[in-house]
């Protein structure tokens, strides 16, 4: 059976059980030497896959669709919500509205409000939401379809969506930044006599913050969504009065006042977009978060509260400009989301805001460990550590990416000092993501649905016209701070790509090295004088079923022994979240006579945990192993691995430095598999690249 073919069979419908909670910022297909599981006929091909199939496999909800929907504030919309802390400060500092004028900032409400509908409520929430990958969404779920589907092209396609991933990396860093920067910001307006505390006090929340990510976030994650409701309602409260004192800004919701405002500034208006775009922040979110929560819950709290609300604190912000229109003149000093709240209520609003942008910095920190896993799992990343803070599915911890994001997060804030600067680097990781989420997007649904050509043209020319016109906006402000998101993800897809590409070397060479598996058990069959089983449960983890374990080759060549029980266990990742329970393992014997042997397969998803041990259990209760296989005192063996450089040309030698400097500092297997310390022996070899 191909690789395709699993992945297809991976992804037949189970009509009763699926899985309700799954994560987001998914990473493509699994490396093109993985092993194939033999023994079964090919069958379906991937080609075939249905919307209809796909469809029956969807998240379900374990609760109401309120309560969904109130999880959803919390954990989808930290970063939208947030956004009306910085959008107006960052756009009116732009030429083209600093000179306040009713054009110019209708114009810029009207621009606001245009995208949130065509970006987030017509493409994420209403279009976008109905490709998924069994109820997952996110750009590297589409990578994942694309390869599935047999798009045209799906290579390059897959590449983007690692550069997609790897721009979520820099939004990891720069989310918490601005988000907490811009909330402490309002210090300034509160209490102006602590202006210089606010890079200190923001750097401490963040440290703070970094600190407690390996406690988990499983019991405050609880409180996120009312919290979250309760900043809602406020910005909207805060706003409504000055909406209501200016009822006239309700007409920026025409169209016609982002033209004319085009028309008045020309390409001082278009660069004003790199501000604009600042409201559209997390949007992707709304669509990564999908398998969490489901498509409904998610629409329900987008139209029915988050939207409304945003979209009054800024029209409230704009009608505060109108009234004060030489505040944007003062750079250092304007903060209308702030201006706009009661003086009474200014500190008080700061702290829930810190608290909102904690909750916003929060989901894209944890976004940013799953990637990491997920990568490690498809083969794109060397063995991390890995940390599972509580019993629930996606809490987990990973202490590198923990400590380089927050390394990162702080060196952003000493840099750029407010929110104005780094307002310049956020725009261009956003609107890149958007870019790449609607090209794949239009591939997909072409190859799932067989949708005519010319709606999908008129879906392209709407979305990518709004988000191009973003993302070169934003082009613009390379030497201003865009280049670093740009930066941060070209190394991290070089750090991908590469581990990927070497991985691909020095698997082709490893199964050089150990040989045929079938030909080194009819060696043993044969042997003379012949090979002494001895008691016990022996379990070797290698790739694939076809090529012998080097520490089997090692075990029996020193001892001129063989367990009487011996498994060789290969962990296949799948492009889906979570494999079905009735196709995740498969067994077969090989070899005869004395010297047979169980070769063990089991299909995971990348969001199944990988823990050897417990599947192997898990295998046995179902009836796929001997119901009195002892797993409790088997000994595991694994070969480690010395990889030596060599003068070959397939790969650039600073390449190979760079993969083998990953590759020194992988973590060791026993604690990637989750093996028994004390009943794992660990035997050596060399391969080269």
């Amino acid at each position: 059976m191909s690789s395709r073919d699993q992945d297809r069979e991976d992804a037949a419908p189970e009509p009763r059980r699926r899985s309700f909670n799954e994560a987001a910022h998914k990473l493509p297909s699994s490396v093109p030497t993985q092993p194939r599981p033999t023994g079964e006929e090919e069958h379906e091909d991937a080609a075939e896959l249905s919307a209809e199939a796909e469809s029956q496999i969807d998240v379900i909800a374990h609760a109401s669709r309120a309560v969904l929907a109130l999880g959803a504030l919390g954990v989808v919309y930290g970063d939208l919500g947030t956004s009306p802390l910085y959008t107006e400060q960052v756009t009116f500092t732009f030429p083209a509205a600093h000179h306040i004028t009713p054009t110019g900032v209708y114009g810029v409400i009207s621009l606001i409000f245009w995208a949130l509908a065509i970006i987030v409520s017509t493409k994420y929430a209403t279009v976008i939401m109905r490709a998924h990958n069994r109820g997952d969404g996110g750009i590297m779920a589409l990578a994942a379809l694309c390869r599935r589907l047999r798009v045209p092209r799906a290579a390059m396609l897959v590449t983007l969506g690692i550069l997609g991933a790897a721009l979520f990396f820099g939004d990891g860093m720069i989310t918490p930044a601005i988000s907490v920067l811009s909330a402490v910001s309002g210090l300034e307006i509160a209490t102006p006599s602590v202006t210089s505390l606010v890079v200190p006090i923001s750097i401490a929340i963040l440290v703070v913050l970094f600190l407690l990510q390996r406690r988990g976030t499983g019991t405050v994650g609880k409180l996120f969504g009312p919290v979250m409701m309760l900043w809602f309602a406020s910005i909207a409260l805060i706003g409504l009065p000055e909406v209501i004192k200016h009822p006239a800004v309700l007409q920026a919701i025409d169209p016609v006042w982002g033209a004319r405002f085009f028309l008045d500034h020309g390409l001082k208006a278009f660069l004003a977009l790199g501000g604009v775009v600042l409201c559209t922040t997390g949007a992707e979110a709304l669509y990564a978060d999908r398998g969490h929560f489901g498509p409904g819950p998610i629409r329900l709290a987008w139209f029915g509260l988050v939207w409304p609300a945003v979209l009054i604190s800024y029209m409230g912000q704009a009608a505060w400009i109108m009234d004060h229109p030489k505040a944007p003149l003062d750079v250092s000093k304007f903060n209308p989301f702030f201006s706009v709240v009661p003086s009474w209520f200014q500190l008080p609003e700061v702290v829930l805001a810190t608290v909102a942008t904690v909750i916003a910095s929060q989901a894209v920190i944890s976004g940013s460990y799953t990637v990491a896993r997920q990568a490690m799992q498809l083969g794109y990343l060397p063995r991390l550590r890995v940390i599972h803070t509580s019993e629930m599915e996606g809490q987990i911890y990973v202490p590198i990416v923990n400590w380089m994001l927050a390394a990162g997060v702080v060196a952003l804030v000493l840099i750029f000092q407010n929110s104005n600067g780094l307002a310049n680097a956020y725009g261009f990781a956003v609107t890149g993501t958007f870019v790449l989420n609607t090209i794949l997007f239009l591939s997909v649904a072409r190859a799932m649905w067989h949708t005519p050509r010319w709606r999908l043209a008129l879906l392209g020319v709407l979305f990518l016209t709004v988000e191009l016109a973003f993302f070169l906006a934003n082009l613009a402000k390379l030497l201003h701070g865009a280049w670093l998101p740009l930066a941060a993800a070209i190394a991290t897809s070089t750090v991908m790509l590469t581990w990927r590409a070497g991985q691909v070397i020095v698997t082709r060479n490893r199964n050089a090295k150990e040989g045929d598996l079938n030909e080194f058990l009819d060696a043993l069959a044969d042997a003379k004088p012949p090979i002494h089983r001895v008691p016990g449960t022996a379990v070797f983890l290698n790739a694939n079923g076809e090529t012998t374990p080097l520490a089997l080759r090692g075990l029996v060549e020193h001892t001129q022994t063989l367990p009487s029980k011996v498994l060789i266990v290969s962990l296949v990742p799948r492009n889906v979240p979570h494999v079905l329970s009735s196709r995740r393992f498969a067994a077969r014997r090989l070899g005869h006579g004395r010297c047979q042997v169980l070769h063990v397969v089991i299909r995971n998803g990348y969001r199944d945990r990988n823990r050897i041990p417990d599947l192997l259990k898990l295998a046995r209760k179902q009836g796929v192993l001997e119901r009195n296989l002892d797993l409790e005192g088997a000994s595991y063996f694994i070969s480690r691995i010395s990889i030596l450089e060599t003068d070959e040309r397939d790969m650039a030698r600073w390449r190979k430095k760079l993969f083998l400097l990953m590759a020194r500092n992988a973590s060791s297997p026993i604690d990637h598999f989750g093996l028994p310390v004390e009943r794992t022996v660990v035997m050596g070899s060399q391969v080269s690249i």
